[in-house]
């Protein structure tokens, strides 16, 4: 009987002459769609709140930062294995097991006596977070007939691009009303919600597999994503004097332990028991697709970083006027999601691509002219451009790239979309935030006063990453043009 009633509920989903999804299908991809916004956007609102937390706490710079570092370490360690996990665990109960996690982690969090348990909540929080995604884009890609995808994409741009951009603005909002405990309280009601709705109304999606996970290969994936991830993290801290042994350290396990990891994927992905299927980089469109959204994600998240340290420290604006200076990007990025997904279902990828990494390039250009004295007009005008760009950029980037990998793969390349995105989220901040260490420091020296000092710190790391951002240009001529010329399978 059960066996029947998969067979009918998969006929029910199968999309319609014209291409038209199912109203259950449509609910699926609805519920995954608000629970990743909302879990993604818990990623990003710790920055503006790490100074009050570290004041109500009494914990001192270095404890504090790792409510983000901690996340991230998290983050880097389950993404890589959710390729295995969403192949072999039913789709339903791999949703509510990722929304159970990030439920508790919040409600953790919200009633955290002190930081330890603060830290708990957070490290909970993270193990759903880091579900959530590469279950979104698999099921999309599933779903979703290829004609379509760039529409349905355009939406998953929004969590993707929006959710990160507008966190700043959210914990400013709700640190100046409220305090930093209802940065979890009004997060949670939501994410229950969306818990409840999505075990009820949601199907499982493509089929299972036995497979027994390797765990070898999860302890060299903690080990070497973890490692690198971590010492990303420490450089700005290193860079400020810190000793560099831990620093080193990670950085050497990080490396032998991703090497190893590969070396065992190869091995196994021959008997299909790999636990992140490395064959998805045969597709080139795909591999291209990876090191642009890398060098994309380092963008976005070094300049979530950048732009608020040069609006509070160069240009002395409170963190509300902060938040409130960086959300028209945001909307905009999200106004524009599913109007690029309907030019890449007309246009292809690399019609989107080129416009959208020039633009990318002339907004960060436009940064080494920021002084002490600029304007906030100035800033907004920077950032709008830059979200244009962005925008421009993400839905073809997911689309085309997962799109080049055959049906099989699509959890393996959702998973790896989402391990490089960390890596890049934390090489991107902890290059930016060095480099705007070491010139401060610099200015320091020469006697410069503490405005001028972090103006040049910011000037010098917003020229590498303008120079950086070149590069993804001519990834953009790389991309097939067409967005009916995905790859053949590569098996």
């Amino acid at each position: 009987m059960n066996d029947q009633s998969d067979v009918l509920d998969r006929a029910s989903r199968r999309p319609d002459a014209s291409g038209q999804l199912s109203a259950r299908d449509r609910l699926v991809i609805a519920v995954l769609l608000v629970s990743s916004f909302v879990v993604i956007l818990n990623e990003t609102i710790m920055s503006v709140a790490l100074p009050v937390l570290m004041v109500d706490l009494q914990v001192d710079a270095a404890v504090g930062q790792w409510l983000t570092a901690g996340f991230l370490l998290t983050m880097s360690v389950v993404i890589p294995i959710t390729g295995f996990l969403i192949r072999r665990v039913p789709t339903r109960t791999l949703f509510g097991a990722a929304m159970t996690l990030f439920s508790a982690g919040t409600l953790v969090a919200a009633v955290a006596p002190g930081f330890p348990v603060l830290l708990a909540g957070r490290v909970i929080q993270a193990g759903g977070t880091a579900i959530m995604l590469p279950l979104l884009m698999t099921t999309v890609m599933t779903l979703v007939p290829p004609a379509r995808r760039g529409a349905v994409m355009g939406n998953i741009s929004i969590v993707i691009s929006v959710a990160p951009a507008i966190g700043p603005t959210v914990s400013g909002v709700v640190l100046s009303m409220f305090g930093w405990r209802y940065m979890f309280w009004l997060v949670l009601p939501i994410a229950l919600a969306a818990l409840l709705l999505g075990m009820r109304r949601i199907s499982n999606v493509g089929d299972s597999t036995s497979a027994r996970i390797d765990v070898p290969s999860v302890v060299l994936a903690a080990l070497g994503f973890g490692g690198l991830v971590y010492g990303l993290s420490s450089v700005g801290h290193s860079a400020e004097g810190a000793s560099p042994v831990v620093l080193w350290a990670a950085f050497v396990i990080g490396i032998a332990g991703l090497v190893a990891f590969v070396a065992r994927q190869l091995v196994l992905q021959r008997t299909d028991r790999a636990l992140l299927d490395l064959r998805t980089f045969r597709a080139r469109t795909f591999t291209v697709a990876s090191a642009m959204m890398m060098l994309m994600m380092a963008t976005l998240l070094g300049t979530v970083v950048l732009l608020p340290i040069y609006l509070q420290n160069v240009l002395m604006l409170p963190p509300l006027t902060t938040g409130l200076l960086l959300l028209p990007g945001g909307l905009l990025m999200g106004v524009l999601g599913p109007v690029v997904g309907r030019l890449y279902d007309r246009f292809g990828a690399r019609a989107l691509l080129v416009p959208g990494t020039i633009a990318t390039s002339a907004a960060l250009w436009s940064t080494t002219l920021f002084t002490s004295g600029s304007s906030m007009l100035q800033v907004l005008g920077f950032h709008l451009l830059l979200s244009t760009g962005l925008a421009f950029v993400f839905t073809p980037l997911f689309t085309a790239g997962l799109g080049a990998v055959p049906p099989h793969l699509y959890s393996y390349g959702s998973a790896i979309f989402g391990t490089t995105q960390q890596l890049a989220g934390a090489a991107g901040v902890a290059l930016l935030v060095s480099i705007l260490s070491v010139r401060s420091s610099a200015l320091a020296a020469e006697g410069l006063p503490l405005v001028e000092q972090t103006a040049g710190g910011v000037h010098a790391a917003f020229l590498v990453a303008a120079s950086l951002s070149m590069l993804a240009i001519v990834g953009a001529f790389l991309i097939r043009g067409s967005a009916s010329s995905d790859e053949p399978a590569v098996h």
